[in-house]
């Protein structure tokens, strides 16, 4: 199938690809049912989240269900168009007849509540080159839904998947990355409208927390609401930048040419009160261990990019 779809994917041309990009997956989509409150306690029962911003007369539907109103069964939602399944057909056609969803990303803009209306509109958002992959080579396809209630707009969801032909069983794997690579080739971590006001906090040697407008909680990681309130307004408060280890994990597989393994990925808990994930330096890996107390500094990891890192209280490099 590999070797089927290299002759064929010979003849798919990228820019034939792309010219699907901008078009319409989906115009003046409607959801099946509005917004309602037996759909939110399923999901809240389903995901164990007993927030009581979800349930009373003020409740919202949870943030994170906002593509839930807009799905439908294999027949397809009303407004579908042609193009994203002429797409995926070419692709087909190419041998890339695998699919797997690889991520999502969701913005948020305003809460949706019960008795809301949804519609929503999608488009082919980009199609990627030919990528190899362990699963095989393919293309990554990503569209992009606007949801409305009532007429505006409500959230915006990415979804992305990998349309590839499948390796062979027993074929040679993918050739590893070029030794060249530099370890400077950090991976970026996905800057939005939702988090990139930490991202510039921390490009000024920052550490900065949310804090709730309405009830005070702090949180981290970033998020467009509270978890305690379902309040929307916030403020930051900057972290002292002293904390402790409460849990960690040391990696040594798999090897990625950006890290060198064995390095300790550790879950700090912040003098506030709140935790983030970062590396812990100044010690060994082994060295590591719950409740170690560990300090703030930024690691310069290229020309263009610092991130938080936390080192072992009284350690030195």
């Amino acid at each position: 199938m590999a070797a089927e779809a290299e002759a064929q994917g010979e003849t798919l041309s990228y820019e034939g690809l792309r010219a699907f990009e901008g078009l319409a997956a989906a115009t003046a989509g409607e959801g099946r049912d509005p917004v309602n409150a037996p759909m939110i306690r399923h999901w809240c029962e389903a995901m164990g989240d007993t927030n009581p911003a979800y349930e009373g007369p003020d409740a919202i539907a949870p943030p994170t269900m906002l593509q839930v109103w807009t799905m439908a069964g294999l027949s397809g939602y009303a407004g579908r168009t042609g193009a994203y399944d002429d797409l995926l057909a070419l692709l087909d056609g190419a041998g890339y007849t695998s699919v797997v969803a690889t991520d999502c990303e969701q913005e948020y803009v305003r809460p949706l509540r019960p008795g809301d209306s949804i519609t929503f509109d999608a488009v082919i958002e980009s199609v990627s080159p030919l990528k190899k992959t362990k699963l095989g080579e393919g293309h990554f396809v990503t569209t992009r839904m606007d949801v409305r209630a009532g007429g505006e707009l409500a959230g915006t969801h990415r979804f992305r998947i990998l349309k590839y032909a499948p390796r062979r069983r027993g074929a040679d794997p993918p050739a590893p990355r070029a030794p060249e690579r530099s370890r400077s080739a950090r991976p970026r971590p996905v800057v939005n409208r939702d988090n990139a006001g930490f991202w510039d906090g921390v490009a000024a040697h920052r550490l900065l927390i949310q804090r709730c407008g309405d009830c005070g909680t702090l949180r981290f990681p970033w998020l467009p609401g509270c978890n305690a309130c379902g309040g929307q307004e916030w403020d930051t408060v900057q972290a002292s930048g002293e904390g402790t280890v409460f849990s960690y994990v040391v990696m040594h597989h798999p090897p990625f040419p950006a890290f060198d393994p064995p390095y300790a990925v550790g879950l700090i808990e912040l003098a506030e009160g709140v935790r983030i994930v970062s590396n812990v330096t100044g010690v060994p890996p082994e060295k590591v261990r719950i409740g170690m107390p560990v300090r703030l500094e930024f690691l310069r990891v290229d020309e263009e990019y610092e991130l938080p890192v936390f080192r072992a209280e009284g350690e030195r490099v």
